[in-house]
């Protein structure tokens, strides 16, 4: 091995050197902007693998395949998430307040979900364990939080600031600049003399990804078993096959730009 042995009196010399070294090795760029987005995971990236990592995982790959592969339903269409509305986060949010009747035995006013939430697309045709873990990686447990109606307005607004979210039970009006025109909930204008119940993941009701709204909730209702929406997609999923129905989906106007 190799040593460099400094004497204490050459010290600022080598310091003078590194200096002079660090600077002549500047490239003059400097940072400009950072874009971020997504990428889809898909089995684009399994045509050319790398053999290293595929050794490194395989004796994993048997033990993951068998947890993640089974069929647990089937989808009529291939759905993904985007702004304003879109089939996924329609689906999604229809799920989260329906799913409020395991936590106060009936669905919620409205259900609320985060674009941010859903990590990837679903597929036309057989739906896995595995694919409901890639639409929904996180460890997000289902609640309810109770919003007065001024709140609420607040809550729509936010979601209209930033073009759109999952939304069920409700319909916006919002303009391209991402101002809130009106909001409906059941049909009727939202009246901000009443309380409203509203269906979403824990992850929200904490006022984070924007909508700080929630923070203003009046009570936050959890089940005495957590749940995780996870769990909950896989349930409507497996239950749908049950009645031997595909899951569908579609857009229907809840969030228009205007």
């Amino acid at each position: 091995m190799n040593s460099v042995r400094v004497e204490k009196g050459c010290l600022k010399t080598v310091a003078a050197i590194g200096v002079l070294f660090l600077t002549g090795c500047a490239s003059g760029y400097s940072l400009k902007s950072v874009e971020g987005g997504r990428v889809a995971m898909t089995d684009v990236y399994d045509s050319r693998p790398d053999r290293e990592a595929v050794a490194v995982l395989q004796p994993y790959k048997h033990i993951v395949d068998s947890i993640m592969s089974p069929v647990i339903g089937h989808s009529a269409m291939a759905m993904a998430a985007y702004r304003p509305e879109s089939p996924l986060s329609n689906l999604l949010a229809d799920i989260i307040r329906q799913g409020a009747v395991r936590v106060m035995g009936k669905a919620a006013d409205v259900g609320v979900m985060n674009m941010g939430g859903i990590r990837n697309s679903l597929p036309e045709g057989e739906i896995t364990f595995g694919t409901v873990y890639e639409i929904t990686p996180f460890e997000n447990a289902l609640c309810v939080v109770t919003l007065d109606g001024a709140a609420l307005k607040k809550l729509f607004s936010q979601m209209a600031s930033v073009g759109g979210e999952g939304l069920s039970g409700a319909r916006l009006v919002i303009t391209p600049q991402g101002g809130l025109v009106s909001a409906e909930v059941g049909g009727k204008p939202v009246d901000e003399h009443r309380t409203y119940t509203v269906a979403t993941i824990d992850y929200l009701a904490e006022g984070n990804d924007k909508l700080d709204a929630f923070r203003e909730a009046k009570s936050k209702v959890f089940p005495s078993v957590p749940l995780l929406l996870r769990t909950v997609f896989m349930d409507y999923v497996k239950d749908c096959e049950r009645k031997g129905k595909f899951v569908t989906s579609g857009t229907e106007g809840r969030i228009r730009v205007e």
